[in-house]
């Protein structure tokens, strides 16, 4: 099968589709994988290194689309619309519950789309999600400090405090991958730390990982509102699978905050669970509203694109292995790609997204 690796045009997006060990087990495997040139190059991978892997480097966007298969990290952008065709497999991370112009555009193309959000293991875990929520929690709590400095319009706070000074507080809503690496990370730091969750199995289970290191409590409303107003950083990081994350903190929660006080929410690309949040970029990460910092990058892996291009890679290629051997047929092999499975024919078919658009839906 011919595959197509195009470079993502996202601001600031340096992740590529396929690495070139990727590359390499691909073209051993009988394929074609035509990478767009410089697509690596802001992740550490030269066009020489997928020369060497077998890929045949093309110029410009639309010599890399035009293959039965296309390889990305991020959704497709306005200027890659016209470059979707019917019948071409598209896999690569959509969140389509956030974005209704993607989901139309979608459908429209007669494009066969499947997201690596959505891909889901028979134990409900979603492993291509996974690895990218790990880094984008760790990064949470990175960014995060690094803003709470006065230079970057924070609070001028050290999470970690210092003797005879309080650490910074941190406050976590979810407890799932993103939040329990958010916590790993603001522990290390010395930071106090709290997570709410709406499950008491998964709290029960963040005990065992950090002891009293951590205030593990249950997620409600006015566990929230008692919360929030002393948090130095708040860091959201809640996941509805499919769906747009609910709204856990109003604007009347946010203006009770401390001026220079953090908000860095994850769940951004699912639309977010701040109201007062919206999408912000790498080049501009963040604007200050209720005198509170936000943070909005909704492809914070991005900005440690070796890394995530790596982790990304070692959970995508086997998936993306099958629909090379197979095609379409792959979804039907294998449960867990198949759920994957956003927009096939011209319809809408995933139904935790159906449900978000349901006029899109037949």
């Amino acid at each position: 099968m011919e595959i197509g690796v195009p470079k993502e045009i996202k601001d600031q997006e340096f992740r590529v589709g396929l690495m070139p060990d990727s590359v390499r087990a691909l073209c051993e495997s009988g394929h074609s994988v035509f990478v767009e040139t410089q697509a690596g190059v802001g992740a550490g991978f030269s066009d020489q290194d997928y020369t060497a892997a077998g890929a045949t480097i093309v110029d410009g966007a639309a010599a890399a689309w035009n293959r039965e298969l296309v390889i990305k990290v991020k959704e497709p952008l306005p200027p890659e619309y016209d470059l979707m065709q019917k019948g071409q497999l598209l896999f690569t991370y959509l969140h389509l519950a956030a974005d209704r112009g993607l989901t139309e555009q979608l459908i429209s193309s007669g494009v066969t789309a499947i997201a690596y959000e959505s891909v889901e293991l028979p134990n409900r875990s979603l492993p291509l999600l996974t690895p990218m929520s790990i880094i984008a929690g760790r990064l949470a709590v990175q960014f995060g400090a690094r803003f709470l400095e006065r230079q970057q319009g924070g609070r001028g706070v050290l999470l970690g405090g210092v003797p005879g000074v309080r650490p910074g507080k941190v406050v976590i809503l979810g407890g799932g991958v993103v939040g329990t690496e958010a916590a790993k990370m603001a522990v290390g730091l010395g930071a106090r730390v709290q997570i709410f969750d709406i499950s008491l199995e998964r709290l029960a289970y963040l005990e065992t990982l950090f002891g009293s290191r951590v205030e593990l409590l249950y997620s409600t409303a006015p566990q929230i509102e008692a919360a929030v107003p002393d948090a130095d950083l708040l860091v959201g990081a809640v996941l509805v699978p499919g769906r747009k994350a609910p709204i856990l903190v109003g604007r009347s929660l946010v203006e009770q905050m401390r001026p220079g006080s953090v908000l860095v929410d994850v769940a951004v690309d699912q639309g977010g669970c701040i109201e007062t949040l919206h999408p912000t970029s790498h080049t501009n990460p963040t604007y200050i509203e209720a005198g509170v910092v936000h943070y909005g990058v909704p492809n914070m892996p991005g900005a440690v694109p070796w890394t995530a291009t790596q982790a990304l890679n070692n959970s995508t290629l086997p998936y993306v292995g099958k629909l090379a051997n197979y095609g379409v047929k792959a979804l039907e092999l294998d449960a867990s790609l198949g759920k994957g499975l956003n927009v096939q024919n011209h319809e809408l078919v995933h139904p935790a997204v159906q449900q978000v658009f349901p006029d899109l839906s037949h």
